[in-house]
């Protein structure tokens, strides 16, 4: 089965190292890593590395609902590109493009089926903005 391509990206104001620093450490990553602000990220581990596990949780500031997201690294280029895999097989790529002083961030995913595509582009497309709003006043 052919699985549907999603494509998200932004321009974020700073610089690429800045970037991969706050796109990666655990401690910037529970700080943007939701979709609306009735939502949060009360955890997240990260062994960036090949064979390394990203895991983070997010959950409803209300309680009312929450889920962990997991992914094991197959190719990471510094400030250049993460690939991973999710725990359910799914592929997920980012790409940073140093654009003097700015990047450009784009992330390709593998869709899942139980929501539209559309739905999950906005999710996604809503945490990368959350990520731009939080990198660029930090």
């Amino acid at each position: 089965m052919v699985k549907t391509k999603v494509t998200v990206q932004n321009t974020i104001n700073a610089a690429p190292k800045k970037v991969w620093e706050y796109w990666n450490q655990p401690g910037h990553i529970t700080k943007w890593n939701f979709a609306s602000d009735d939502w949060h990220c009360p955890k997240a581990t990260n062994d960036l590395r090949v064979g390394g596990k990203l895991c983070s949780r997010m959950e409803a500031k209300d309680g009312s609902f929450g889920f962990g997201f997991e992914g094991t690294y197959y190719e990471i280029a510094p400030q250049k590109k993460i690939s991973y895999t999710l725990d359910d097989g799914r592929k997920v790529t980012t790409t940073f493009q140093d654009l003097d002083e700015k990047t450009k961030i784009t992330t390709t995913f593998d869709a899942e089926t139980e929501n539209s595509v559309e739905m999950q582009r906005e999710g996604w497309q809503a945490i990368l903005d959350n990520f731009k709003k939080y990198t660029e006043n930090n």
